[in-house]
């Protein structure tokens, strides 16, 4: 390989393969690519590196920050026969270095195009990662993290008219803040064309992220594919101006683990003709501002979506007998154009889109369809300002509370306007005045947790309105009572979650807000209150670190966060105290309670049940409390995806908790066990634990 140096006099140098010299040894230096393409031997960049354009090139590694390698469209050549999906090796890669410019470089035939692991401010831009892993055959399920773009916990960087075609994930970013992604197209991708995991206030604009699609020809579903998949903590980021379109689903916000992915905006992004979900998300707290999702099976799919906002977006031509049209889940093959089904949807706000022509219902509102809406119903929602047309049911309702409307305008919608199919309460039509046409601003100032007997202030006093009308409010507690006032005193009885609601009106329209409310016992507790040093663990093959957590906590200043890491897999169980001689008299202790925050970033999560509680007067004679089910699986109410999740065991056992072992004089120590089915890192917090000496519930 023939090199010359730049003459120019920085302190960085410039590595440059010079056609000249080129010329003059043309038959040597192309044996010596070939061999470097055949045996993957790879060319370390440590300096400023400029490649040449007649050559082909085997893989690179860059080693050094602060440098440029420009690749002048040079190609990195790996396979070149053999399917796609048996492409081994990666084109480029570089650990730990940042501040690298990398453009104009082409690479085919490779695993992976381009792999960044540990580095900040990167400018990645006019490079072409077409052409390396692909698996359209691919049945459903994970097959890893390759193909264009593979992005692991890089910071602060750009990608910026890159392609990556024809690969198995056009770009993915794990671990990934504050980067920009603009004017790429990783489009026709067989699995995803981006995929955020635990990536955080991106900015995602102006891609062609169109055809994440893979499906047999005659197949119903597209499998796994997506366009966009976002989960496992990817809060805050914003998604603007993409092509979306022709998806398996376009913009699918994936929550397998029960990590959700909040915050996040979705604006002008067009996710048409998507073979399943034009927009699909299990996750709360994200926003929805004119997207388009029309032609596709469903326009948007939100269950599991609380606290959502969708504001004018288009929604229609969904689910058409001539169209895409798979899973109808309302009467008679119904689809919608926007869906709330399958999981809750507290604190909901529609206002200002368009639904027509959809096959079934433009809105749809539906609780728990098993429990006939005594699980979970459509609670708290606001839909305002829509027009609805040319629908089956123009909105339907069931099993839904706490209804506000006004201002839809709905026209030829064959059964119906508004839709009542069943168990539905406190749903208001607002009619229309003249002098009021924009909705009121809900201002809420409160705590979100306190403990049993406190005395709460529940204050929407600053509340406003755009033209000064006069502002009602309603307030739902979650305990049963309901409020009008602008501001509200409340004692709490019980201890536990509650879903706290406020809507203000100004007449017509309305805005809500909320807050999900904690209230604790009021107990002495044991072990979580500045006690980190005290615990242990039990499994020779796992690492737990205890620190108090003064920033995470419900009860009292602190609470107890447990980081298990390495973690082997299998049960884990927490041991308080470490020293085995707590001496606590089993007599009059009728519950153990704690409440627990848990982070299991493995898909699916958790495995057999969880948490097994055991109490121990020796290590040989114990008791253990089994749940019934997995209840860090299946938790009782879906904010605690997120939150806290209050836990109290009876110790005579019950229909819930199963016990067994032998009854106890004196509990010496006590273990709280967890089991997940892979070995990522599991991060606990346990708050509030303490024994209670009556029979309250």
């Amino acid at each position: 390989m023939a090199l010359s140096m730049s003459p120019r006099t920085s302190a960085r140098r410039v590595i440059l393969i010079s056609p000249v010299i080129l010329a003059l040894a043309h038959a040597a230096s192309c044996v010596m690519v070939s061999n470097a393409a055949e045996q993957g031997a790879p060319m370390e960049i440590t300096q400023d590196t400029v490649l040449d354009p007649a050559r082909t090139y085997g893989p690179l590694v860059i080693k050094a920050s602060n440098i440029t390698v420009d690749g002048r469209g040079a190609w990195l050549v790996g396979a070149t026969q053999g399917l796609p999906k048996s492409y081994k090796g990666t084109a480029v890669l570089a650990r730990g270095v940042s501040r690298v410019t990398l453009r104009n470089l082409n690479a085919k035939g490779w695993e992976t195009g381009l792999r960044v692991e540990d580095g900040e401010g990167w400018l990645i831009e006019k490079c072409n990662f077409s052409d390396n892993f692909h698996d359209p055959d691919f049945g459903w399920g994970d097959n890893g993290r390759r193909g264009g773009l593979v992005l692991e916990r890089l910071l602060r960087s750009v990608v910026r008219k890159v392609t990556a075609n024809r690969v198995w994930d056009g770009c993915v970013l794990v671990e990934c803040n504050e980067n920009t992604v603009e004017d790429c197209d990783f489009s026709r991708a067989s699995n995803t064309c981006l995929k955020l995991w635990t990536s955080c206030r991106n900015t995602i604009r102006n891609n062609n992220l169109s055809y994440g699609l893979r499906i047999k020809p005659g197949e119903v579903h597209a499998r796994d594919s997506t366009s966009v998949l976002v989960e496992s903590g990817s809060n805050d980021n914003r998604l603007l101006q993409n092509d979306c379109s022709h998806g398996g689903d376009g913009i699918f916000v994936r929550v397998l683990n029960g990590w959700v992915s909040t915050g996040n905006r979705f604006e002008g992004n067009d996710c048409s003709y998507a073979n399943n979900n034009c927009f699909e998300a299990w996750s709360p707290r994200n926003v929805y501002v004119r997207n388009k999702a029309n032609h596709g099976s469903y326009g948007f799919w939100l269950g599991a979506s609380d606290q959502t906002a969708l504001i004018e977006n288009e929604a229609s031509h969904n689910g058409l007998p001539t169209g895409l049209h798979n899973s109808p889940h309302l009467p008679d093959q119904g689809h919608a154009g926007i869906v709330f089904m399958f999981g809750p949807s507290s604190h909901t706000l529609v206002r200002g889109n368009v639904c027509a022509g959809n096959n079934g219902a433009g809105i749809a509102l539906i609780g728990d369809l098993d429990s006939q809406g005594r699980r979970w119903k459509a609670f708290h929602w606001i839909v305002e300002q829509n027009r609805l047309e040319g629908n089956r049911w123009g909105i339907y309702v069931q099993h839904a509370d706490w209804i506000d409307m006004a201002g839809n305008v709905f026209k030829e919608n064959a059964k119906g306007d508004v839709h009542q199919a069943g168990n539905v309460t406190n749903l208001v039509v607002h009619p229309a005045q003249e002098d009021v046409n924009r909705p009121p601003k809900a201002a809420l100032a409160a705590p979100s947790s306190a403990k049993v007997g406190d005395k709460v202030v529940f204050d929407a006093s600053r509340s406003s309105d755009p033209a000064g009308c006069a502002l009602t409010f309603r307030w739902d507690l979650g305990d049963g009572t309901v409020e009008e006032a602008a501001r509200v005193k409340h004692v709490f009885s019980q201890p536990g979650f509650y879903r706290v609601g406020l809507t203000v009106n100004n007449g017509v329209f309305s805005d809500l807000a909320w807050r999900d409310f904690y209230v604790a016992d009021d107990l002495r507790e044991i072990g979580t209150e500045g006690g980190a040093a005290d615990w242990s663990w039990i499994d020779p093959h796992s690492t737990v670190k205890f620190s108090d957590d003064r920033t995470v906590r419900l009860a009292g200043a602190m609470s107890l966060y447990a980081l298990v890491q390495p973690y082997s897999g299998g049960r884990v169980s927490l041991l308080y105290p470490a020293s085995k001689q707590a001496a606590w008299p089993a007599q009059r202790k009728t519950h153990l309670v704690f409440w627990l925050k848990v982070l299991d970033e493995n898909v699916p999560a958790w495995q057999d049940l969880n948490p097994i509680v055991t109490l121990y007067e020796s290590d040989t004679r114990f008791v253990r409390f089994v749940p019934k089910v997995d209840l860090l699986a299946q938790p009782p109410y879906n904010e605690a995806r997120e939150g806290w999740y209050r836990f109290q065991v009876p110790l005579a056992g019950d229909e819930m908790w199963k016990r067994q072992g032998p009854e106890l004089a004196t509990i010496n120590y006590l273990t709280l066990g967890f089991d997940s089915w892979g070995a990522p890192p599991l991060r606990i917090w346990v708050d509030g634990l303490a024994f209670r000496e009556d029979p309250q519930q």
